[in-house]
């Protein structure tokens, strides 16, 4: 029997050390689906954070790939999606932006908006997803409330509208202000943020003497953003227009239970979806999906991979043979799987929103459709240019069997582009980066996962340009470029700087040099 409860499919973006992972436990914490949450630089006694399970990502303490969790929270289904922040893994957050109906995005209150919280607001816009902006630590000295709300006014035209509003400064945090209903909601600490902050809720005038001075603060501050017309107006959220903020710290699970109300009530659920040839997808017509990313090496116990599909359309059936849409030959789902971190179990059912993964489905690549019924194929997740190039070869010969299978591997997830071309061969293909972090995943990985460590020679190229065969032909023995193929079939021109580009590009008009999409947006 398929669980028809409403979804809400989110991401959670922002700037690295912004406490996305953070939240993210907060979140499962509030919902009972996990007994404590440990921060990403949690103590020896606190386990790892639950979304961040490669070696890299549990050193280092950032998030280095996406990963999904699905809990029920009343009576919703969550899928909940946590994405790197760091700009050299973009690539992956925006795959990622491909499959949620909305964001959550997280602000630093002592930081305010860094470089790629900015991008990935950007990015949002562009794909119209609707954003809830998360200002965090707010147990942390740092900017004003109001400063922060003219920046996020200022700097990504969005205008905010607040639902809570902080009671004390930041550093100081006593609790919010809830503008809809006028109440304190006051928290208590709990011994280093591991479980669930009691909250209490009070009227103005059971507000106690210690809190009257920053509660009679936060009221007028409050007063002023409605006489400036900052209240939430939901038609003006989901058109992009606004942004409503809540203010939190995720460390001590302050207002994250306020978040997970906000979401249920204010967080758009699936929709109809639009196919590359215009056809529109209702999302009770018959089953499909889009595949937004492909990962392996979750358990290190068996070789697994796994293909991270949203659900668009219709009750998906475990064990349903569907079509998959770039070969046209039919796909059985017999080993799908609920997804919770690097946690799996088997998915009997799936419903619009819901995010399943398919096991060890060779065929499978990014940006792949599967569909039941009438054909639909949905857009293609575009590639970022990259801008660091280096050649991989196999440290030792005698494991190129290894080398071989790996490289292909982490092509499929798209931990990196790989180019190829007759002169070099396969025994040394150039790995191509939007970010040189990528190549250290690499490395990791190759060792780890594939036991065939990898020698890595950078090349001088800065710039890569889209081509054609007519074009590959045409600039061959051009000096200052190579023209190599991505797996997909694209042809790339490398140049060693934009000005080598644009020129090759005047002397050469007949030829085909597009510029592909840029990480930064």
């Amino acid at each position: 029997m398929s669980d028809k409860r409403p979804r809400r499919t989110f991401a959670v973006i922002s700037h690295p050390d912004a406490g996305k992972s953070t939240l993210t436990e907060a979140l499962a914490l509030h919902a009972r689906v996990i007994n404590q949450a440990g921060a990403v630089h949690g103590k020896d006694d606190r386990k790892a954070t639950v979304s961040d399970w490669m070696d890299m990502e549990k050193a280092r303490g950032i998030s280095i790939t996406s990963a999904a969790l699905q809990f029920v929270y009343r009576d919703h289904v969550i899928n909940l999606v946590d994405t790197p922040g760091h700009s050299d893994f973009s690539e992956d957050t925006y795959r990622v932006l491909s499959a949620v109906d909305s964001a959550v995005m997280l602000v630093d209150a002592g930081k305010g908006l860094e470089p790629q919280t900015l991008k990935l607001f950007r990015v949002c816009a562009l794909r119209g997803i609707p954003v809830i902006t998360v200002i965090n630590k707010w147990d942390r000295p740092g900017l004003s409330p109001l400063a922060l709300m003219d920046e996020i006014e200022q700097q990504i035209k969005l205008r905010p509208t607040p639902l809570t509003w902080p009671v004390g400064e930041a550093g100081d945090f006593r609790g919010v202000l809830d503008r809809r209903t006028g109440e304190f909601v006051k928290y208590t600490r709990t011994a280093g943020g591991a479980e669930r902050a009691p909250e209490r809720r009070m009227t103005s005038d059971e507000v106690e003497d210690v809190d009257a001075d920053v509660w009679a603060n936060a009221t007028d501050e409050s007063e002023l953003l409605s006489l400036d017309g900052a209240d939430h107006d939901q038609k003006r959220f989901l058109a992009g227009e606004t942004t409503p903020v809540m203010f939190a710290s995720a460390l001590q699970n302050f207002g994250v239970a306020q978040l997970l109300e906000l979401l249920l009530e204010l967080a758009p659920g699936p929709s109809a979806t639009a196919g590359v040839d215009g056809t529109v997808r209702q999302v009770d017509d018959a089953f499909s999906a889009f595949v937004f990313k492909v990962q392996s090496g979750m358990n290190s116990a068996h070789r697994d991979r796994l293909a991270y599909a949203r659900v668009v359309s219709g009750t998906f059936e475990r064990g349903m043979v569907v079509t998959h849409a770039s070969t046209g030959r039919p796909f059985t789902t017999k080993y799908a799987q609920s997804v919770f971190g690097r946690t799996t179990s088997s998915a009997e059912h799936a419903e619009p929103g819901d995010i399943i993964g398919f096991v060890n489905a060779q065929a499978l690549r990014v940006g792949d459709t599967v569909y039941d019924g009438d054909p639909i194929d949905y857009p293609p997740v575009p590639s970022f240019a990259p801008e660091h190039f280096m050649t991989a070869t196999a440290a030792d010969i005698g494991r190129y069997k290894q080398f071989r299978r790996g490289i292909e591997q982490l092509d499929q997830e798209g931990v990196v582009q790989v180019l190829r071309s007759d002169l070099r061969g396969d025994q040394s293909p150039v790995l191509a980066a939007v970010g040189p972090l990528q190549f250290e995943v690499v490395e990791e990985r190759m060792k780890n996962e594939f036991s065939s460590p990898i020698r890595l020679s950078r090349l001088d190229y800065q710039v890569a340009r889209r081509t054609d065969a007519e074009g590959a032909r045409a600039l061959a023995g051009t000096r200052g470029l190579e023209v190599l193929q991505r797996t997909d079939g694209t042809y790339m021109a490398l140049f060693t700087d934009k000005w080598r580009a644009n020129k090759v590009a005047r002397d050469n008009p007949d030829v085909m040099l597009e510029e592909l999409p840029a990480g930064d947006v």
